[in-house]
């Protein structure tokens, strides 16, 4: 199991990691290595040294799951609420459709629909809890072409790029002819 690169986790998510904490701790009980433990748990070794400087100081109950980090503000109706909207399109709440779903602008359709406050960086997290990802859309030309680009790159490149060096080295003699 790999740790997740930042973000919030779900509820199971959390749950998963203190299984592997709690793991790792019997198996400092049995006197294992650290470096086995990382790997039989398919985790980095630095982060198995914290564990054990943990379980040290504190025993198995350091390695428990100290609760969430920060809790979700919105229940699973308004959760579901908030997920049909960003499905209709930021064009359905008043926004120009080119740019698309940005984290301001779901932070502020969150301070409109359910008059709750969060941060950029916690829509982030938010939205990533629940299985969003950012994504960049591809901006093409409206007058886009696809057929003409294609006779372009198959007669016209051919014919005007440059003849295509080769390998083999060329006579650049530094010698000069003799005169004669």
């Amino acid at each position: 199991m790999r740790y997740a690169q930042g973000g919030g986790l779900t509820p199971r998510e959390q749950q998963a990691r203190e299984r592997v904490r709690l793991e790792a701790g019997a198996r400092f009980v049995r006197g294992e290595k650290t470096a086995d433990v990382a790997a039989e748990l398919r985790v980095g070794v630095r982060q198995v040294e914290k564990w054990r400087r943990s379980w040290r100081e504190g025993g198995l109950e350091a390695l428990r799951s100290q609760g969430p980090m920060s809790t979700e503000r919105l229940a699973p109706a308004q959760w579901n609420r908030l997920e049909q909207q960003l499905m209709r399109g930021p064009l359905a709440q008043g926004w120009d459709e080119g740019q698309g779903w940005t984290l301001a602008r779901v932070k502020t359709l969150i301070r409109r629909l359910f008059h709750v406050g969060y941060t950029v960086q916690g829509v982030w997290k938010l939205l990533r809890r629940h299985g969003w990802s950012a994504q960049v859309p591809a901006h093409r030309a409206i007058e886009r072409n696809d057929a003409a680009i294609e006779v372009w790159k198959n007669e016209v490149w051919p014919r005007i790029k440059p003849p295509r060096r080769t390998w083999a080295p060329t006579s650049a003699s530094k010698t000069r002819r003799g005169k004669g």
